[in-house]
């Protein structure tokens, strides 16, 4: 397979394509006065380059040509092309100052509707969408529209009002010339409308291929670490140069079609009419006198007529690029998956509460790809108050119960039910204000200590943001920190510990008061000595909340309730720390593993036999 032909974006369809415009248009709508004064400077600044040339004309054959410079003629004449020269320069200038305006009053409501629509989309679409491309869309595409605002419209809507005057013009000279003149119209419609159709697909392209770029560097940069210590970067860069080739070469193509198609057969048909024009003066000649100023002005206006032409068909490559990017910003904005919402029929005063964090799963299953279920018929409930345990193998299931719990994905089979209610019935506030989430690889946010605990719940006070740092006794580092909570964090918490971010995340979770606490392997990637620190703290978490806790270290869930042992999607074993030990199943087995026990004799199921194989 080809370099190109592996990196192909999927197909437009092309009615959506069409309804670009429309959308696009929507858009601008709330600018339309800012736009509309735009377009009548336009107007008048244009109208001053038409008008010029006629009263030169008037310079050269009416006094020029016959030696006749009355000095107040001359002058009046003089200081209209001049004050005609101002007003346009003076009317060019505000009119870009009123196009960039509105263009990026427009692109700030694209950005932030795509960035306000992507923060509503579920998991299930950022599973597939990778993040480079994502960025490339929100940035490099909103910017390719701004520049159809700013450079493509005002470029369009001066050539059509300089054409139009220019027309209008040559016909007040020399009416048959200017027919001749009038059929150049259609012949530069056709070259922009070949230009088009050959240059969409390869815009389309070049464009997709910049999002694959934009989304293997992402990729590379954030799994820098990783590279270097597997010694991957002679592969990674053999894929970004793919990538990269690829985008070289479509770009490539995009050149060459330009550089036939927009000043070269321009400029062809510039000379040809120019050739025509002075042929036609100069048979002219041998019948009539010819006005030097009529052949001058017709020049000049031919000047005028192909300049701005040119000037369209140099902008056709960013229109070319914008309609493009709109395309794939409108895609991202009519993306559908939306993050799993809450039941409308329980809305309002029906809307229920997360009272006293009964959770019950009873027989549910679910599956990513809707073809493959990594979990089957999953059972059990946990009271309040109650700390359940979930351990098994890497893919057994943990973290997709988890998912499941805090509503990321809906598309489950079975029920979930809180407090006797279900699952779908809750709004998302009241859901995740009672739901604290510890993820094993804490993320935090750019800014200060006390702006990632507060975590934009404004209506925390500094001392309860103090009193969830001493809770998770994080205020034993904090101390130590020139800011104390005020310290700067660079990003995702780059100048702290593992550990100093873990209790960071804890004291994030336990300041708002949830009823149901979910560690997903919270303490895998804390050292020994602070996770014997913060034991304390997180007994006391738990106290009198409900408690679903994913554990990489058994040693950390042997006071849980209730332990549940998965393995492929399934629940093999379930009881307390010591009854599983008892049966010597599959549990019995991993704690063995972890003790550094496992050579010792040990009643080994068949069940259990079979899943080691």
């Amino acid at each position: 397979m080809s370099v190109e032909a592996d990196l192909l974006p999927p197909e437009e369809t092309t009615s959506f394509r069409g309804n670009v415009a429309l959308r696009l248009f929507a858009y601008a709508r709330p600018q339309k006065w800012t736009l509309l004064g735009a377009f009548i400077l336009l107007v008048i600044a244009t109208l001053g380059n038409v008008i010029g040339p006629i009263l030169i004309e008037r310079f050269i054959d009416n006094f020029l040509e016959l030696r006749r410079f009355p000095f107040q003629t001359i002058a009046t004449l003089a200081g209209t092309y001049l004050g005609l020269q101002i007003v346009s320069s003076i009317c060019q200038y505000h009119q870009l100052v009123r196009f960039q305006t509105a263009a990026l009053r427009i692109i700030r409501k694209i950005r932030q509707d795509v960035f306000g629509h992507v923060q509503h989309l579920g998991l299930a679409f950022f599973d597939k969408m990778p993040t480079g491309s994502l960025i490339s869309r929100i940035t490099n595409d909103t910017e390719a529209i701004l520049d159809l605002f700013v450079s493509v419209l005002s470029t369009f809507i001066q050539t059509i009002v300089q054409l139009t005057g220019i027309f209008v013009a040559m016909f007040y000279l020399d009416a048959h010339l200017a027919l001749y003149c009038l059929f150049l119209a259609p012949l530069i419609y056709g070259i922009i409308r070949l230009y088009r159709t050959l240059s969409a697909r390869i815009f389309h392209i070049t464009r997709h291929r910049l999002s694959l770029l934009n989304a293997k560097m992402n990729e590379s940069l954030q799994g820098m670490y990783i590279i270097q210590a597997m010694r991957q970067q002679q592969r990674l860069r053999g894929e970004f140069g793919h990538i990269n080739e690829a985008y070289r070469s479509s770009r490539m193509r995009n050149i060459r079609m330009n550089g036939l198609m927009l000043r070269p057969l321009v400029d062809l048909v510039y000379f040809l009419t120019l050739m025509t024009i002075i042929f036609f003066f100069g048979h002219a000649s041998f019948r009539t006198t010819v006005n030097i100023g009529v052949l001058y002005a017709f020049v000049n206006y031919l000047e005028q007529f192909f300049e701005p032409v040119n000037n369209m068909m140099q902008r056709m490559t960013l229109f070319q690029q914008a309609m493009v990017s709109s395309q794939r910003v409108f895609h991202l904005l009519d993306e559908t998956e939306y993050a799993p919402a809450a039941d409308p029929s329980y809305r309002g005063d029906m809307a229920p509460a997360v009272t006293e964090g009964r959770i019950e799963f009873r027989n549910v299953s679910f599956s990513y790809d809707q073809k493959t279920d990594v979990l089957k018929n999953i059972s059990f409930t946990a009271e309040p108050g109650q700390t359940v345990a979930l351990v098994g193998h890497t893919g057994s299931g943990k973290s997709s119960i988890v998912s499941l719990l805090m509503r990321f994905y809906d598309n489950y089979r079975g029920d979930i039910i809180i407090d006797g209610v279900p699952l779908s019935a809750f709004e998302d506030t009241e859901l995740r204000s009672k739901l604290g989430l510890v993820l094993q690889d804490p993320f935090l946010f750019v800014g200060d200590v006390t702006h990632n605990i507060r975590l934009g719940r404004h209506e925390l006070t500094d001392e309860q943001v103090e009193a969830a740092a001493r809770f998770v006794q994080a205020d034993r580092f904090l101390k130590k920190l020139p800011n104390g909570l005020k310290e700067p964090l660079g990003e995702r918490g780059s100048t702290l510990s593992a550990g100093e971010r873990q209790l960071l995340s804890f004291a994030r979770t336990m300041v708002g008061e949830p009823k149901i606490l979910i560690l997903d392997e919270a303490t895998a990637s804390i050292d020994t000595e602070t996770e014997e620190a913060i034991q304390e703290a997180l007994e006391n978490m738990r106290r009198g909340r409900t408690t679903i806790a994913i554990a990489h270290r058994l040693s950390t869930i042997q006071d849980a309730d209730l332990i549940l042992v998965l393995h492929r999607g399934e629940i093999v074993e379930r009881g307390t720390h010591q009854e599983l030990l008892s049966t010597g199943g599959l549990y019995y087995k991993m704690y063995m593993l972890q003790s550094g026990a496992a050579a010792l004799p040990s009643p080994v199921s068949t069940r259990t036999a079979d899943i080691f194989g």
